[in-house]
């Protein structure tokens, strides 16, 4: 398959992904979901690939957000449709996946970015990355799985406040917090994920397969169901709109909670 969003390249047993959207800070399209779902379930049935590096072009950003154009004029049952394709296609996808996957966050990883990076295996954050869930700003609420996943990895109390808040935080706060794995030189933050993938392609790659597994099954519920169709449900309010206005206008919100 030729990918026009993405950059896919092969050394020895570990896959590179890049995400190259550099002009827009590699917001995730619709056209780029669709990519990630094809390279994702592609290399999974790949004997020869055995684990995944992803991140994305340029020093700015990891991925800073979804393609917010995208959402305007969608009403509840599209944006529940939305969420759901997005989280069954390739956020759980990932999450699930049989092979591992350590997401290098080279800068912002705000919104979808950040539920992209929760939702691989590890991560590893440059020292001068910059991490959030932004959603309520834009009159909404995370929906490609973060309200589930960041509440896994920090807490309920803590991903309340940043969720409710939208504040991002740096690398190191998100270290402390179990965020992200390790922090690292900006130089360096590639170099470490692939010092730990060539350590986890030493193990039994069955055994590695089934933790995978294992862990992930102590994540499963019914919050990921509660989270689309609460995300949808955002579509009808009259915040929604006027954030994403708002957003592309690139002025400040007036929300009235309507």
């Amino acid at each position: 398959m030729s990918y026009q969003n993405l950059l896919i390249e092969d050394k020895g047993r570990i896959r590179y992904i890049t995400i190259n959207r550099e002009s827009k800070l590699n917001a995730l399209n619709k056209d780029t979901l669709t990519e990630l779902h094809a390279v994702f379930a592609s290399t999974f049935e790949d004997q020869a690939i055995g684990g995944v590096i992803i991140t994305g072009a340029g020093s700015k950003a990891f991925v800073a957000g979804a393609d917010i154009s995208e959402f305007q004029g969608k009403g509840v049952n599209e944006g529940s449709q939305m969420a759901r394709e997005a989280q069954h296609s390739v956020f759980d996808l990932i999450a699930n996946g049989a092979k591992p996957i350590i997401a290098v966050i080279n800068g912002y990883a705000l919104g979808g970015g950040l539920e992209l990076a929760m939702a691989c295996h590890i991560r590893i954050a440059a020292n001068t990355a910059k991490m959030g869930l932004p959603e309520v700003t834009l009159g909404l609420i995370p929906g490609y799985g973060g309200t589930q996943r960041l509440t896994q990895l920090v807490g309920r109390g803590k991903a309340l406040e940043l969720i409710m808040t939208a504040d991002m935080i740096g690398a190191e706060e998100a270290l402390q917090l179990g965020l992200v794995n390790h922090v690292t030189e900006a130089d360096n933050a590639m170099v470490k994920a692939e010092e730990l993938m060539h350590k986890i392609l030493k193990r039994a790659p069955l055994a590695v397969a089934a933790a995978i597994k294992a862990v992930s099954a102590a994540a499963v519920s019914e919050g990921f169901k509660a989270e689309i169709d609460l995300f949808g449900n955002c579509f009808s309010s009259a915040d929604f709109k006027e954030g994403v206005a708002a957003f592309l206008e690139k002025r400040s919100p007036e929300f009235k909670g309507l």
